[in-house]
């Protein structure tokens, strides 16, 4: 009768468990359908993310500043001939060239992205003026602010943007300016409207 009673009280034991649980449940008995319901959530940031050169697939903080390097050692006769490349032209990324990779992305609605510089790139107390400089983009999704305070929107998909493009840098070498290595560092800002 023990043996009985033991058997029935870890029957009991044994069915009341999953009630006690605190996933949802039903027991039903003599056939039919039982029913079980599971509530899931998804947690998404807002994010806001800009990235200029190498390692911009992913999203993440972090990364170097890449350098363009408009080069005229090889080639000097062509100084001041207004559009006359560099004879080299290399980036600080493992390609050469001076077209980086750019991406924005940002669900948290329309991105504007701004570029600040300088007035001019600098050798020591010589100058070149910014504006000998010029960039553009491989997509109008994503195009490329001007430098000086230029403004661009990247196209919004609904609450999210997302886009890449490749920005193309250019050095129009209209001046004639002293021997020297000049620089200069043109900021990207991207906000929220």
């Amino acid at each position: 009768m023990k043996r009985n009673l033991l058997l029935k009280t870890a029957l009991a034991l044994a069915i009341a468990s999953p009630l006690m649980a605190s996933a949802e449940s039903e027991l039903v008995l003599g056939g039919g359908s039982a029913a079980a319901r599971l509530d899931l959530n998804v947690v998404i940031p807002g994010l806001l993310y800009l990235g200029v050169g190498s390692g911009t697939e992913a999203i993440a903080n972090g990364g170097n500043r890449e350098t363009i390097v408009f080069d005229y050692t090889t080639n000097p006769e062509q100084v001041g001939i207004t559009n006359s490349p560099a004879a080299e032209i290399n980036t600080s990324m493992a390609t050469a060239g001076s077209t980086l990779p750019v991406r924005v992305f940002s669900n948290l609605g329309q991105v504007v992205i701004t570029a600040t510089n300088p007035a001019n790139l600098v050798s020591g107390s010589d100058t070149i003026p910014f504006t000998e400089m010029s960039v553009v983009s491989d997509n109008t999704n994503l195009p490329a602010p001007g430098f000086g305070g230029g403004t661009s929107q990247p196209v919004l998909a609904g609450r999210v943007t997302d886009h890449t493009a490749n920005w193309t840098y250019r050095y129009a070498n209209s001046t004639k300016p002293a021997a020297g290595s000049y620089m200069g560092t043109v900021t990207y800002t991207a906000s929220l409207l």
